[in-house]
């Protein structure tokens, strides 16, 4: 079964700050990430993880929201926009944290990412919005923790994304690997 769904919002910003900019169309570059982005680079990028070890590979090149999380929070009283969480291209129609570690997403007629992990909120989250961390974190029935807020991926082949661009999903061969947080 082939899953599809398709880019509603994409965003980029070259300062580390909370949210990005919205944009009309955004280039991914094998390897690298969202050119023009603060977090593109072959190592790690994200500033609390540079200060631990800046040799680190990069998993996150490219950082993807389902818009449908945005309608969920609307319901718990928050207002959510595109691109205010921070991520790089806001999806629609795809589970994405259903994903398993290593999922394609082809991105338009030429990107490809593969999912690296789960995008582990942090406490700026709350001085976007006051509560907005305590709603993007859950308990399964079995009571592990569910981050909800988007997934991680590197760029596998570089290209144009845009709003309105498709998405298919390509699983891995093999057993089912859950994502994690990276």
């Amino acid at each position: 079964m082939t899953q599809r769904g398709s880019v509603v919002a994409v965003a980029r910003d070259g300062e580390h700050r909370f949210g990005k900019v919205p944009q009309d169309a955004i280039q991914l570059v094998e390897g690298l990430g969202v050119e023009g982005d603060a977090h593109f680079g072959r190592t790690v990028q994200h500033r609390s993880r540079v200060r631990r070890d800046p040799t680190q590979p990069n998993l996150r090149q490219v950082h993807l929201i389902h818009a449908e999380l945005f309608a969920e929070l609307a319901g718990r009283g928050f207002s959510v926009e595109p691109a205010q969480l921070g991520e790089n291209v806001t999806t629609r129609g795809l589970a994405l944290l259903d994903l398993p570690t290593g999922a394609r997403l082809r991105l338009g007629a030429e990107a490809v990412v593969e999912v690296t992990g789960l995008r582990n909120p942090c406490a700026q989250i709350d001085a976007f919005q006051d509560g907005l961390m305590k709603a993007l974190l859950g308990r399964s029935p079995e009571g592990e923790l569910i981050r909800k807020s988007g997934v991680m991926a590197v760029v596998l082949r570089g290209g144009a994304v845009r709003p309105g661009d498709a998405i298919v999903v390509e699983r891995p061969e093999g057993p089912f690997a859950p994502l994690q947080p990276v």
